[in-house]
């Protein structure tokens, strides 16, 4: 077998307006779009900053998944612990005789930003905020989240505690992507848990109340302290495209209101969506090694859809790859090689490609004449070389 590489197209788009770098005012800063996969901009991304409120995420993460393992339900309670009730910074004014529900402390983290309910949740999975905070960086291991490290549940200030804006990122879109029900809490603009919070109920993301008839803001969490400054891990919707963004290090609540606003205006106004191959199309035809079809074709699972930067005029460039010809059986499904597209201006993608059909192995005759054709195309290619 050798590697085989098919040129599908060259397509040329020419667009209106010139795409334009985005000069951010954030320390840091990371921009992606969740359907290509496409990251739009980064700025000291990989750094390791102090998270502030922003790392909460993780601590839900950690709940989502005990909610999607059944491990605990919505109306789960747990107890508040002298440790909880005494958290300072925002919180969601829990007190030891009360038995908050799972439901109430995600309200009580994502809109109120409760350090003690972080605490709570923390000892409720796994006994201490400290061993909550290990089982928080092992699972960060596990998805990638290679330049974050938590010694708390909340983000409370620790010489330690540390995330880049890529793993942010990382952990937003799987939060979204992964427990799309769970996401719309994040939409929440107001909770006051027993009319304790009035002054702390309004959910801080300054995007959520934010009407642009452009695009709705939907999540998810901001963060500050004075070391970390103003930050904000957000995402939008404009039609079925969704940005998620990344920003850190900002002088003050409203230099973080507008600068969140500016990158979502960017991220939508500077790339358009193009499908290039829809759903359900035949990108190649791969030849089969003895098989009673003698090619199988190759699809991707849905379509390919690329961001192109607006006034781009240069070629995107799409390749089918994969070791061939592809030996029978195969069965329709089977990750059989990959579309490599290469988009001027934002990069490469490189999506797999599955057989389209099943392929039944060749009887005795069938493989005996496959074989033969086999020994033709070689030696016509030992003759010619």
């Amino acid at each position: 077998m050798r590697a085989l590489t098919f040129r599908i197209f060259a397509l040329v788009m020419v667009l209106a307006l010139p795409a334009r770098a985005f000069d951010t005012n954030a320390r840091a800063a990371w921009v992606y779009d969740v359907a290509t996969g496409t990251v739009l901009m980064q700025k000291n991304a990989e750094e390791p900053l102090p998270p502030a409120s922003m790392s909460k995420l993780m601590t839900l993460n950690m709940l989502f998944e005990s909610l999607h393992e059944g491990r605990v339900a919505m109306d789960t309670t747990f107890p508040v612990s002298t440790k909880a009730w005494h958290m300072g910074g925002s919180k969601m004014f829990v007190e030891p005789a009360d038995r908050p529900t799972v439901e109430e402390l995600i309200h009580g983290i994502i809109i109120n930003s409760g350090n003690d309910a972080c605490v709570v949740v923390a000892e409720g999975l796994s006994g201490t905020e400290e061993a909550f905070a290990r089982a928080m960086n092992e699972r960060a291991r596990q998805l990638g989240m290679t330049n974050s490290h938590f010694v708390n549940s909340s983000g409370w200030p620790a010489p330690e505690h540390r995330m880049s804006m890529h793993d942010l990122g990382i952990l937003a879109t799987r939060l979204i992507t992964e427990f799309p029900e769970l996401y719309k809490n994040f939409a929440l603009t107001e909770y006051n848990y027993k009319g304790r919070v009035p002054a702390n109920a309004n959910n801080r993301n300054p995007l959520l109340r934010l009407g642009t008839g452009e695009w709705k803001a939907d999540g998810l969490k901001t963060g500050h302290t004075q070391e970390a400054g103003y930050g904000l891990v957000g995402s939008a919707m404009q039609g079925d495209r969704r940005i998620v963004f990344v920003i850190a290090g900002l002088p003050s609540d409203k230099a973080r209101a507008e600068e969140a606003e500016r990158i979502v205006n960017w991220a939508y106004r500077q790339f358009t969506m193009r499908t290039i191959i829809p759903k359900g199309e035949t990108v190649t035809q791969a030849p089969v090694w003895l098989g009673e079809s003698r090619r199988v074709g190759l699809t991707t699972s849905d379509g390919v859809r690329v961001l192109i930067p607006a006034g781009s005029h240069a070629g995107v460039t799409a390749e089918a790859v994969f070791n061939g010809p592809i030996e029978a059986p195969i069965a329709r499904g089977d990750r059989l090689g990959e579309l490599v597209v290469d988009i001027p201006g934002t990069g490469q993608s490189r999506l797999p490609l599955f057989a389209a059909s099943d392929v039944a192995r060749s009887g005795v005759f069938g493989r005996m004449q496959s074989a033969a054709l086999r020994l033709g195309e070689r030696a016509f290619q030992s003759v010619r070389n």
